[in-house]
């Protein structure tokens, strides 16, 4: 038979995969610890201009295999198990955080260094990720590379040091600024054209944009306490995927700040 297993309480496995370099890093301390200091590419200084994703109920849950292997639970692979879970398959799509993802860090916004990012999954693991970070291209090493930073909670870059990935404590408050102005994303939200809510955002201090990683469903603002309002926003009058909504986005800011 084959388990489900909660990816917070999940013991390493001595066998390592390589992904693009990147590797697991094995850890002394607790899970979700924050004694490694900043991360490689952090933006610095409480008056720079700093948008903070947070990509909430991400869909990261690993399983055991036959073969004695932990792969990253999806619903092209998985469909047969989590049916007789009892769970909806389709429900565990971590190939929308993949997408999320690459949409974010390869943006000229997080390359200019304005942006951090969070995942909060949906069995409230927490993870803090390097701007600097290459997210693998192929679903199949993001998903190699996601069961690898679930077991060992860091993944390091393979010629150096660096973190580029690693699971923090929660809430996701003690590592926002303090009073840090938040938005949440969804279509039911108030409607703004991407370009009026860019020149709305605050010139001289961080904020805070969540955005759900996950099927269906929306997002409940109270859930995130440090946003201003518990009014959602939207940014268009149509259904868009989770990567369209953040390339408007950022697009959008991007033009409000200068960066080409």
């Amino acid at each position: 038979h084959l388990a489900t297993v909660l990816t917070c309480t999940m013991s390493a496995t001595k066998k390592r995969s390589h992904s693009e370099m990147t590797k697991a890093e094995d850890s002394d301390s607790d899970s979700g610890s924050d004694d490694d200091g900043p991360m490689v590419g952090e933006a610095t200084g409480s008056g720079a201009r700093q948008i903070i994703v947070v990509l909430d109920l991400a869909s990261l849950e690993t399983i055991k295999s036959k073969r004695g292997e932990f792969e990253l639970l999806n619903c092209d692979d998985h469909r047969n198990i989590a049916k007789k879970a009892g769970k909806d398959p389709a429900e565990y799509r971590p190939d929308i955080l993949h997408q999320e993802l690459l949409a974010i860090l390869d943006s000229p916004l997080n390359k200019a260094g304005h942006v951090k990012v969070f995942i909060h999954s949906r069995t409230n693991v927490l993870i803090e990720v390097s701007p600097k970070i290459r997210i693998p291209r192929t679903f199949k090493r993001f998903s190699g590379l996601m069961v690898q930073l679930l077991h060992k909670m860091k993944i390091r870059a393979a010629s150096s040091s660096e973190m580029l990935l690693r699971v923090v404590k929660n809430p996701i408050s003690r590592h926002l600024p303090a009073g840090v102005r938040g938005y949440c994303f969804s279509k039911g939200g108030k409607l703004y054209n991407p370009t009026t809510f860019a020149q709305q955002l605050p010139e001289d201090s961080p904020v805070v944009l969540v955005l759900g990683a996950m099927a269906s469903g929306a997002i409940d603002p109270n859930d995130h306490p440090y946003v201003e309002t518990t009014d959602m926003v939207s940014i268009s009058e149509y259904p868009l995927s989770g990567a369209c909504a953040i390339n408007r986005i950022m697009g959008a800011i991007e033009h409000h700040w200068g960066v080409v």
